[in-house]
């Protein structure tokens, strides 16, 4: 089954078979979750020819958000680790993807980043490297395990986090319980007044923090 946006990119595709260069990044577009490199290796190439002017566009930017169906923030990612991997690790590049994985272009971009910190610890920055480059780990484990320390917050910056995250939670439940027939009354009479305390603590802490 394909999605509406992969239907509407192979329409596009076959609209643009007189244009071979523009029919073939809409391919790349449509294959670039398992191939992400080819599809940033033509993006860097379409960008830097000004090649989307040909095509009838205003901007790279239009370009890419109209026809390829594409986030701004998702192009520069993958143009982003693309050309990292140039300069860092260019072996990584010449993978096949079958027999040496190639690894995801989030983690890349995470690695990207970090390496950008003037004061991430050398040992953190190593293990990331070893867990993108080597292992291809997923974004998620690599951000849980080394986040802390290369992209760190500072208490006051925790704190508003907690606040509104314990706030979305206590609200939501207290909706919840108030509609739901899963507890009975009676409970549901015991905990809302809890929850209750909890957002009133978490607003005056709010408040002080201010």
């Amino acid at each position: 089954m394909t999605t509406k946006v992969d239907q509407d990119l192979a329409r596009a595709q076959s609209a643009h078979d007189n244009d071979p260069a523009r029919a073939a990044i809409i391919a790349c577009t449509r294959r670039f979750k398992s191939s992400w490199i080819e599809l940033a290796e033509a993006l860097i190439d379409v960008r830097r020819e000004n090649t989307w002017k040909g095509w009838g566009f205003t901007s790279f930017d239009d370009y890419t958000r109209l026809e390829l169906r594409l986030k701004r923030e998702t192009v520069e990612k993958l143009m982003g680790s693309y050309a990292f991997l140039q300069r860092r690790a260019p072996r990584v590049l010449e993978r096949d993807g079958l027999e040496e994985a190639i690894p995801s272009y989030q983690a890349v971009d995470y690695l990207r980043r970090a390496e950008a910190q003037d004061d991430a610890p050398e040992e953190a920055l190593e293990g990331i490297r070893q867990k993108v480059l080597e292992e291809n780990a997923p974004l998620p484990s690599v951000a849980k395990q080394f986040s802390a320390q290369v992209f760190p917050i500072d208490e006051a910056e925790k704190k508003r986090r907690d606040a509104a995250a314990i706030k979305n939670v206590a609200n939501r439940l207290r909706e919840l319980l108030s509609e739901t027939r899963v507890v009975t009354k009676k409970l549901s009479g015991e905990i809302i007044p809890l929850l209750d305390e909890v957002l009133e603590a978490v607003a005056k802490s709010t408040e002080r923090a201010a």
